[in-house]
């Protein structure tokens, strides 16, 4: 491969299919779509870890969950384990970050030789109660967060802006400057993460819109899982959004997503005045997705494909244009994929990550890949894991109590048909769920886990210190501090 630039483009929550080259035909996202037009769209990659802190330190250092020891978002990224950046820096290229790291501090050697406007966890510690696995504390104030949605600004948006100006400004100087090297630009904002709220025009074009009602919304529709119907308790969401309230929220999901696009836009016509449009690799992707209602459930979280299916879109020297890979892939294959786009040469630490690289995908389909996601966090008194393979996804709950779901996703996208207790699919689920235990054993992995959060939450003074301190809805923005929420507010 040869070697070239990388504009690396995240957003936050990104839900796979409320894109259009995804095939919504609602939502605007012509900038986005115009990477697909000239690239490739994966249609089957997933987040290492649905919620953010343990799925960006996947993606930094190209290991799983279970082999980084990342596990929530009290864990956060700290460079410890080195990653695709630290590789890149001593080979002498540039590697910068402008935006949201979600990463413990941006003094920690993280990978990047420069942060510009960087947002990284509360305080350097993230959110303790999600290193709570007992007698899970419900989410106070997620449910009205959630209901005031609509348009107007926010934070998030007047950052995003920020980002983009910034990404701008540093691709104006870079066309003057003498890089002998290729670089790597990680331009990563903010939205459509919740709040829920979009700028007035787009939110106003949205609202008049008919826009499909979440798949199973209304509450005798959702499904009985017993680790849903936690989620559901913890999060404040058991009580479900009237219709006008769904539909606003939706209308402000999806202007906050055309919010991205047009940011996203102000960067591609950035790379192309300042003439790295032909040497430069562009990637769009999101660090875990959305449910948006489906099944009563908002937020991240779950294995489903609403949470744990993200967009992937590639562009640049050597992709073919409107390619369509159906390959599983992850944000774990980050690691040896960019160290092969930037340098040309295999990635030194091929043999010790998890990722396998996914430039072989533009010439040729691979069809015994496989990918895992395994969740730790928030509203999961035992781990959940997800195995990808060929059609099939199987979804592993540690204990008795939460039955294991298996799904035929190319034929059944949307997750209708649990197929686990279905004889004709028994030795399916058998491979299976052997899949799963060849990359970890989910009890095993489960138990240290929660030993490493219990260590946590005793050097935070105990559970009773941790509830005390209360949590916070959103990470708040550079600048500003976060405002604590605890049961009794």
């Amino acid at each position: 491969m040869t070697p070239s630039n990388v504009l690396l483009i995240m957003s936050d929550q990104h839900a796979r299919h409320i894109t259009g080259c995804y095939g919504n035909e609602v939502i605007r996202t012509p900038n986005i779509d115009s990477i697909a037009n000239r690239g490739a769209r994966f249609d089957s990659a997933y987040t290492p870890s649905p919620i953010c802190v343990p799925a960006r330190a996947c993606f930094a250092t190209g290991k799983y969950t279970h082999r980084n020891g990342y596990w929530d978002n009290a864990h956060p990224y700290d460079g410890a384990v080195r990653g695709w950046g630290h590789e890149l820096i001593d080979r002498g290229h540039h590697v910068e970050s402008i935006g949201k790291l979600h990463y413990r501090d941006d003094k920690d050697s993280d990978g990047f030789s420069v942060h510009h406007i960087p947002l990284n966890v509360v305080d350097g510690k993230g959110d303790p109660q999600s290193s709570l696995r007992s007698d899970i504390p419900v989410r106070t104030g997620n449910h009205d967060a959630i209901a005031a949605a609509g348009p107007g600004d926010s934070s998030y948006l007047n950052y995003d802006q920020d980002i983009a100006d910034t990404a701008c400004q540093w691709l104006d100087s870079a066309s003057t400057a003498k890089n002998d090297k290729p670089w790597v630009l990680f331009v990563s904002f903010t939205c459509p993460h919740p709040p829920y709220t979009a700028p007035t025009d787009h939110f106003d074009y949205y609202h008049s819109k008919e826009i499909e009602g979440p798949y199973r919304g209304k509450a005798d529709e959702w499904s009985d899982h017993p680790a849903l119907n936690e989620l559901r308790r913890v999060l404040e969401i058991d009580t479900p959004f009237s219709e006008e309230e769904t539909h606003r929220i939706s209308a402000a999901y999806y202007g906050s997503v055309n919010t991205i696009d047009d940011r996203v836009g102000e960067v591609l016509e950035a790379l192309d005045r300042n003439g790295f449009s032909d040497n430069t690799r562009v990637i769009y992707t999101s660090d875990h997705g959305e449910s948006l209602g489906q099944r009563g459930l908002y937020g991240k979280f779950t294995m489903l494909e609403d949470s744990a299916a993200i967009p992937l879109i590639i562009s640049g020297p050597e992709i073919p244009s409107n390619q369509v890979i159906k390959a599983p892939v992850s944000l774990v294959d980050f690691h040896p994929t960019l160290i092969e786009m930037v340098t040309g040469e295999n990635s030194s630490q091929e043999s010790r990550v998890d990722g396998k690289s996914i430039n072989p995908l533009f010439t040729s389909e691979a069809s015994e890949r496989s990918v895992i996601s395994e969740y730790h966090a928030v509203a999961s008194n035992n781990a959940w894991y997800m195995v990808r393979k060929g059609t099939y996804k199987l979804i592993y709950y540690v204990g008795n109590d939460s039955p294991i779901q298996l799904y035929d996703i190319d034929n059944d996208p949307m997750e209708e048909r649990d197929l686990a207790n279905d004889p004709a699919s028994a030795n399916t689920r058998a491979m299976m769920e052997a899949e799963l235990r060849s990359y970890l054993d989910p009890e095993e992995t489960n138990k240290r886990a929660k030993a490493d959060q219990a260590k946590l939450i005793a050097s935070y003074g105990g559970r009773e210190a941790v509830l005390g301190q209360g949590t916070f809805i959103n990470s708040p923005v550079p600048g500003e501090n976060a405002t604590f929420v605890t049961e009794d507010s």
